[in-house]
């Protein structure tokens, strides 16, 4: 989340018209993330005689295309039907849920109570991995399939955008944790892993509480058809992690995959390849970090992350495989 593209109230009021929502009354850029322009949208709703606004969160698509945004803004809608607590887009008149504003697509969706809980507890961590396992459940009958797209193939392509920038040492840890993720991607067991449409970025601050209930899951526009070990090993990787030092709190890790195990056990194939998927989550998020650090794109309230971050995960879970048997 970030602004890179400047919108007026007047322009937000016209989207507003279109879903029949009343009248505009507050439009605030929101900071953070990386990828699209966001605002938090308030208007009066339809009953212009509320006492409380209506809150939502307006997405403007930088990258992604008309094409793409249909899997996501439809996998949005599928999981809120479902009651998975996620933002719902809005609908016009037509059913439409895609539009345009200030020249970009866009798209209108509530905005979730509460906040995020940043240094999360064994409790966080249990409530997260129950309602992840009961999203990739829900998601086994969404019709849409669109590829991860930052998986293998975007590895692939966006490393030797970035080797110029990194050590002798990392370029060699970065070639050869590609190698060994591309030669395991044409392995039989790596396909026999179950599959389905993930979130693909739960991290921290895409969840929000209010007291200790789980108010939803947001920003879905890394969503894509992958496995679901590869969600869940995302969420490991943050949820789970000492931030300083990217070690396993062994408490909330063991938390977190009895809760997901509650909803839907592991197969042998996932224990098998757990290591090296928590391994693949770090690399995906170290070559884009990395991408976005040392070639990032101009905008208002840009904070690019911190690329060491997952460059010290990784080495720790090559170094340091979670031992056989804890789940």
């Amino acid at each position: 989340m970030a602004v890179f593209t400047q919108v007026t109230l007047q322009e937000a009021q016209s989207l507003i018209d279109q879903l029949m929502l009343g009248q505009a009354l507050g439009l605030k850029g929101i900071e953070g993330g990386i990828e699209n322009t966001n605002y938090f949208l308030d208007c009066t709703g339809s009953d212009t005689q509320a006492a409380e606004p209506q809150r939502f969160v307006l997405t403007l698509f930088e990258r992604l295309g008309k094409d793409e945004l249909p899997f996501y803004l439809q996998l949005m809608k599928h999981l809120a039907n479902k009651g998975i607590p996620v933002p719902d887009p809005q609908v016009n008149k037509h059913g439409e849920l895609l539009f345009e504003v200030a020249g970009k697509p866009a798209a209108l969706v509530n905005r979730l109570r509460g906040q995020s809980h940043l240094h999360p507890k064994v409790s966080h961590c249990t409530t997260v991995a129950k309602m992840l396992a009961k999203m990739h459940l829900a998601g086994q009958d969404y019709a849409l399939i669109q590829p991860n797209l930052r998986g293998l193939n975007w590895w692939l392509a966006t490393t030797p955008l970035i080797l110029e920038f990194m050590s002798d040492e990392n370029q060699a840890l970065l070639k050869q944790e590609i190698a060994f993720q591309a030669n395991l991607a044409q392995t039989s067991l790596y396909a026999s892993l179950p599959k389905g449409a993930i979130h693909a970025d739960l991290f921290r601050d895409n969840v929000m509480f209010e007291g200790d209930e789980l108010t939803g899951f947001f920003d879905f526009y890394f969503a894509g058809t992958d496995t679901w070990l590869f969600d869940i090993a995302v969420c490991l990787n943050d949820w789970c992690i000492d931030l300083d030092s990217g070690k396993f709190d062994q408490n909330r890790l063991l938390a977190f995959l009895k809760a997901y195990q509650t909803e839907r056990p592991f197969t042998k194939q996932e224990r098998r390849l757990f290591n090296p998927l928590l391994r693949a989550a770090a690399l995906r998020f170290w070559i884009s970090r990395l991408w976005d650090f040392h070639l990032p794109r101009q905008a208002n309230l840009l904070k690019a992350h911190d690329p060491e971050h997952f460059e010290r995960i990784l080495k720790l879970r090559v170094q340091s495989p979670v031992r056989d048997g804890l789940f």
